[in-house]
């Protein structure tokens, strides 16, 4: 038989699916067989996993016929032909809906951690995973509720399925991976040698989020570092904040950016430059920036398959430019937010990572510190400046528009 077991068949899907490696991903499975297989295709991918829920509407006293789908959320999807053949009347089509959202959301609080937040996959590639496919129907199912909810791709995948019905969903999907496609098929547990049935439990256990939200220290260049690190499931990347001259990591300006990011997808670290009896005299930029670095490869350690961008403010942004310019750090986006990229202009030629140069309109000084950095340059970068803003930002509409700008900036370089 091709596949010992679920994980196994999960390993060996994985490596069909390697060329998805390093892009915007998440992996969906369906409930129950499916998860286990999408956990390992997930874990060797390095993606975001979760499940996809899916309820078939079927019609009144024929419920083998599908006049719509839904999912999670409002996730809606309505069959206009099957509706008009039958004659289901608006009223009717509620009715069923509302039956079958109660049934689904049932089985979304026996599967999911009591406040767990679905993965976000508006704009992302979506692998949808199953342990094997007899007729589609319900992969079917899923793939236009995934297509409603946003998904940018869609890919379905599973082990083993009938060439027929491969050809079929090639059809709906945008890519289809199919390891075994026998000619002769006649359920999906002969292709398994341990094909038990998988629990709720199970299921449950595999979709327990591997969030961190909570206080941490550093170690750093000998001193160790206080900072708050939270990553949501599914973290889209992972953001460090970089403070000035002053500030440390409860900034409220730092902090507001992190949190929309947070609710973005994307994880954050806020952390102190300085250690407990320090002051700002003491610790100049090259110590700083020695800082930066050793705090980028200790969170690399702890999150190895996501991209890790910057964002610094005021002298902030000349350490995070300093420390992406090392070899070392491998960071992929910068965000500097009124910041002084000028403090470290002889490191700017050697920056790559795709920078975001954010300024007050009104402030004038730190316009001119930004476009003497800009000249230096060579990685791709953008100046904005906000007309109107000051060098903090505090005028109605302008952190927010620092906000936006900064979340864009990190959904294109680092998912």
């Amino acid at each position: 038989m091709p596949f010992r077991n679920r994980i196994d068949a999960g390993r060996q899907l994985a490596r069909a699916l390697r060329h998805l490696r390093h892009t915007d991903l998440v992996v969906l499975g369906l409930p129950r067989g499916g998860v286990p297989v999408a956990a390992e295709v997930a874990k060797s991918l390095g993606a975001a996993l979760d499940v996809v829920i899916v309820r078939k509407l079927g019609v009144p006293g024929r419920p083998e016929i599908a006049m719509g789908a839904i999912g999670e959320g409002d996730a809606r999807v309505v069959n206009d032909y099957v509706l008009q053949v039958t004659g289901v009347t608006p009223v009717q089509f509620a009715a069923v809906e509302r039956a079958e959202r109660a049934e689904l959301l049932a089985r979304v609080d026996r599967l999911r951690q009591p406040g767990a937040r679905r993965v976000a996959i508006r704009g992302r590639t979506v692998v949808i995973v199953d342990d094997g496919i007899a007729t589609g129907a319900t992969v079917r199912v899923a793939c236009a509720v995934v297509r409603a909810a946003g998904s940018a791709r869609v890919i379905i995948a599973a082990p083993v399925a009938p060439p027929e019905v491969v050809a079929e969903l090639a059809e709906i999907a945008d890519e289809v991976v199919c390891l075994e496609t026998p000619p002769v098929f006649s359920a999906v547990g002969q292709w398994y040698e341990d094909f038990r049935q998988v629990t709720d439990a199970e299921v449950t256990a595999l979709l327990r989020p591997v969030a961190v939200d909570g206080p941490v220290l550093i170690p750093a260049d000998g001193v160790l570092l206080a900072g708050h690190l939270g990553v949501p499931p599914g973290a889209r990347g992972l953001v460090i904040f970089v403070h000035g001259t002053g500030s440390g990591r409860h900034s409220p300006r730092n902090r507001a950016v992190a949190d929309a990011l947070g609710r973005d997808g994307f994880g954050t670290l806020l952390f102190d430059l300085l250690a407990p009896g320090e002051d700002d005299e003491e610790v100049g930029l090259v110590a700083r920036t020695e800082r930066l670095i050793d705090v980028t490869a200790w969170l690399r350690r702890r999150w190895p398959h996501g991209k890790i961008g910057y964002f610094g403010g005021s002298t902030g942004a000349g350490v995070a430019l300093a420390a992406a310019a090392s070899p070392d750090t491998h960071v992929s986006a910068v965000v500097s937010r009124g910041g002084r990229p000028d403090l470290a202009l002889a490191c700017l030629p050697l920056v790559t990572a795709r920078t975001l140069l954010i300024v007050g309109g009104d402030d004038l000084e730190v316009i001119r510190f930004n476009q003497l950095a800009a000249v230096w340059m060579r990685c791709p970068y953008e100046l904005a400046v906000l007309p109107g803003a000051t060098h903090l930002f505090g005028e109605p509409g302008a952190l927010a528009a620092v906000i936006h700008r900064s979340s864009a900036w990190f959904a294109r370089h680092l998912t």
